[in-house]
């Protein structure tokens, strides 16, 4: 069977994309469905509760960051052995930069690029019949991007639903269903976004819960008929980042758990072996890697128990004297010399960089970057231009006196500086690779 795709798109974040998009992907999988979720643009949360409603890997494409042969093969690569693919858009439908066609980042480029159709998800509370409107506009918006029905959310009545359902099928859109209001369907929030999965309490029963509304709510069959065959894909190997290492020491816990999918199965498809350790357990990177990388995270919140882990502290420096060490974000926190919380306590680090950053005096850093190496490290030679993003609140309070790592740029072009810090071995930055510029 050819696997079919959809997209789940809404004006804007905060509609009930994430809800609807688990509920349904749990609930088409206790159908017997083999359904694998993905998500648009740079997003490594909901990732994690596609997996977890799936039992299938989820995967990020993001349109700006990627370039077209590597979303192509990815798709792919979702679609292989799957039955369905469900995409949920971030943001809003269209929401992007203008950084040429359809090399936006929205999830639209997506739509058009694979002509997958659009299931619209609209928060109707406090409106009625303005959802027609709202309808109609996606629906006309760009001829390339095909809505195949609206989904209401946070519906008050049936008195609500039949105002809004009515006029927009007036409007020539299909209502493939309305959920009602429900505080239980909310995804918990912490300080830097929305709690991981790993994090959730009672993950499964509340993943449960999500089915149990949608198959209540909407018409399933209705919107798995209205998914489009995945075409064949093209080959990812050109701009996919290369495996730092044949045998990848990779820290893996609830301080550091911030690594696309993307990279780590293209990685294995180039034959590299990821070994994975935790910093939190203690645990040193083992000395028959050849590479080690901390990826971003939360080590602001295990602050004390990190500094308190010796055998990973005196481990890390005896791996950096003779080979590669790279950090991104909250990895690259860990490489500096310390960590203020959010209580405004200092917590020691590794010290293979000379930065201190700080959680307490809070700043946030967050778009598209292109970052130009200036040294040979484990995202590429010296001289490439990587795509990625920067995500994080932190500040940095002192910046050492290491070399520069990258110089940075925008989603635009526009030059942002020198960043990042580089120092024998060891090098890091906040900036996340995604691939090849």
């Amino acid at each position: 069977m050819t696997a079919r795709g959809l997209i789940v798109g809404a004006p804007r974040s905060g509609s009930g994309k994430t809800s609807v998009t688990i509920g349904i992907l749990r609930a088409l999988r206790r159908r017997g469905i083999d359904v694998r979720g993905a998500k648009s643009g740079p997003d490594y949360i909901d990732p994690g509760f596609h997996a977890a409603a799936t039992g299938r890997i989820g995967v990020n494409l993001d349109s700006w960051a990627m370039g077209p042969a590597l979303l192509d093969a990815l798709l792919r690569e979702a679609a292989e052995g799957a039955d369905a693919v469900i995409v949920e858009s971030a943001m809003g439908l269209f929401d992007g930069i203008e950084a040429g066609r359809r090399r936006s980042g929205a999830a639209s480029d997506l739509a058009a690029r694979f002509s997958l159709p659009v299931l619209l998800v609209l928060d109707v509370s406090g409106q009625s019949r303005t959802a027609a409107a709202i309808a109609k506009g996606f629906a006309v918006y760009d001829p390339e991007v095909r809505i195949a029905g609206v989904v209401l959310n946070k519906v008050a009545s049936e008195r609500h639903r039949s105002q809004c359902a009515n006029a927009i099928e007036a409007a020539g859109l299909p209502v493939l269903g309305a959920v009602m209001r429900n505080p239980d369907m909310e995804i918990p929030e912490r300080h830097l976004g929305l709690v991981q999965a790993s994090e959730h309490e009672a993950l499964e029963g509340f993943i449960d819960r999500l089915a149990d509304v949608m198959e209540k709510s909407l018409d399933l069959d209705r919107i798995l008929a209205a998914a489009s065959p995945i075409a064949d894909g093209g080959d990812a190997a050109a701009e996919a980042l290369d495996p730092p290492g044949q045998r990848i020491a990779l820290a893996r816990d609830k301080a550091f758990g911030f690594l696309y999918p993307h990279l780590q199965s293209t990685w294995r498809e180039k034959g590299a072996e990821l070994v994975f350790f935790s910093p939190l357990a203690d645990e040193a990177p083992p000395g028959d890697c050849d590479v080690c990388w901390l990826p971003g995270g939360y080590p602001e919140l295990h602050a004390g128990r990190l500094a308190a882990a010796e055998i990973f502290r005196a481990g890390m420096a005896r791996f950096a004297e003779t080979k590669p060490v790279h950090g991104e974000c909250g990895g690259f926190m860990a490489l500096g010399v310390a960590i203020e919380d959010s209580e405004g306590i200092t917590h020691p680090t590794l010290g293979l960089l000379g930065h201190a950053t700080s959680f307490a005096r809070r700043k946030m850093n967050l778009g598209y970057r292109q970052a130009r190496l200036l040294s040979d490290c484990a995202i590429g030679r010296a001289g490439e231009t990587v795509r990625g993003h920067e995500f994080h609140y932190a500040s940095v309070v002192d910046a050492g006196h290491d070399a520069p790592l990258v110089e940075i740029a925008d989603g635009l072009g526009n030059p942002l500086g020198r960043a990042g810090g580089r120092r024998g071995n060891v090098t890091g930055s906040f900036f996340h690779a995604i691939a090849k510029g």
